[in-house]
């Protein structure tokens, strides 16, 4: 059979009607469709349950590398996608594995649909429910399941026993749904921790690990702490990891930014918590294979190239304060090595906070470009404008991507810019299709 992706869009729109009217603040509904489908969250391969507020994606895309690097076979669900929705599913096989093919993906869809006979669901615990499902039918060594919001009524967390639970950062962000403080959100991440499982901590406020700790001291779950029990750092350019079991000095992450030393020791921790032993050699190359697209992704195809000659492109679905102030740490590490004026193209969701994010980036003093981008909740780009004005910024609200970049083509710049583009997953990856890129 031969399935399109309208096919799938379609079988989504479809599913999507049934999202339930009132919320439900448990798992039952959850348990329920499982149930109809044969329990398929009980016959997984060892489970990496990765939540947190800032760098999940990057840690969970860290432990595939690591494993795959290690030559085993591990499957990965995240959310949300940047350009084709099955990129949120990826299916372990020797040699690095692939995302979910059409015809596959549809297939799971349909049952999911006939299955769950018409009753109420939402599109998440949908999507969720057909990873397990695909899951638990193909063999792989491993499954890193990403939290989609939250942790403790999240849809993947009916997974009784993980390998391993592990909690990035937590900062502010989905305030209205998790709570108004960091503690109250940490609660809610807390929520993935399992009786007797063992847990893997990136540093945290100590807000927030003052909850995680009674968390686990409620669920009797052993944490290993980053700073505490293990610690990963820059040192001297490179990549230095330490636990009870010795030191590894590696060359640095392929992927930019400082942070993402802690993203790639959490998720060597987790790998090796969850009984996976890796050797310095398969950390190295893991280090070196890691892809996750707009993480602070250079960009170098057809949006590069609507831009001044010699400018650098860079895109990063950064959207929370916790977010602004790494990303702008790392934009001041590239200025020590190479100062260039900033400019930013900014979309934003309505739901988030927009000057809470674009604080951290004032000191640059960046010219701004407000674009639009097509999401239901997106914030109005003259809006952003307004909330970067009040920050001091020298901002304006473009018609569109296209206007942002012919704007920025036009100046006269007297050093080549250094260009941002940032503030949601959903605007990068519009970006991302502009530019060319396709997901493998």
């Amino acid at each position: 059979m031969t399935v399109d992706a309208p096919a799938i869009a379609e079988i989504l729109e479809r599913l999507t009607k049934l999202h339930p009217k009132l919320i439900d603040l448990s798992l039952d509904r959850m348990h329920a469709a499982l149930g109809r489908l044969g329990d398929p969250h009980l016959k997984l391969p060892p489970v990496i349950h990765v939540a947190g507020t800032n760098g999940k994606g990057s840690t969970s895309a860290f432990a595939r590398a690591f494993l795959e690097a290690s030559g085993r076979t591990v499957h990965v669900y995240s959310s949300p996608h940047l350009v084709r929705f099955n990129e949120r599913f990826r299916l372990g096989a020797a040699g690095g594995g692939r995302l979910v093919d059409d015809a596959t993906l549809a297939g799971v869809l349909l049952e999911v649909e006939r299955l769950n006979a018409g009753q109420p669901i939402t599109q998440f615990e949908i999507t969720t429910i057909a990873g397990l499902i695909l899951f638990a039918r193909h063999p792989a060594d491993a499954v890193v399941l990403e939290v989609g919001m939250g942790g403790r009524f999240d849809a993947t967390n009916v997974v009784p026993r993980p390998a391993v639970s592990v909690i990035t950062p937590v900062s502010m962000d989905h305030a209205d749904y998790l709570g108004d403080t960091v503690a109250k959100i940490a609660g809610e991440k807390a929520g993935i921790l399992k009786r007797g499982r063992p847990a893997v901590i990136a540093r945290q406020t100590p807000e927030a690990m003052a909850v995680i700790e009674a968390a686990a001291d409620a669920t009797r779950s052993r944490l290993l702490v980053s700073g505490l029990d293990w610690f990963a750092r820059p040192e001297n350019g490179r990549f230095v990891f330490q636990d009870e079991d010795g030191l590894i000095d590696a060359p640095p992450p392929r992927l930019t930014g400082a942070h993402q030393f802690e993203n790639a020791g959490t998720a060597l921790m987790a790998v090796k918590t969850a009984g996976f032993a890796m050797s310095e050699a398969e950390v190295v190359r893991g280090l070196a294979a890691v892809e996750w697209p707009a993480r602070l992704q250079r960009l170098t195809g057809d949006v590069a190239k609507a831009l001044p000659d010699g400018a650098e492109v860079w895109l990063d679905g950064g959207h929370n304060p916790g977010g602004g102030e790494v990303l702008a740490e790392a934009i001041r590490a590239m200025n020590a090595r190479g100062p260039r004026p900033l400019v930013m193209i900014a979309g934003m969701i309505s739901t988030k906070d927009p000057r809470g994010f674009l604080e951290y980036f004032a000191a640059f003093r960046p010219k701004l470009h407000a674009v639009p981008f097509a999401y239901p909740a997106a914030l109005g780009a003259e809006a952003l404008a307004d909330a970067a004005r009040s920050l001091g910024l020298d901002a304006r609200a473009e018609a569109s991507l296209e206007s942002a970049l012919a704007a920025v083509k036009a100046r006269d710049w007297p050093v080549p810019p250094r260009v941002l583009i940032t503030g949601s997953l959903y605007l990068a990856g519009e970006v991302l299709a502009a530019d060319g890129w396709e997901p493998r």
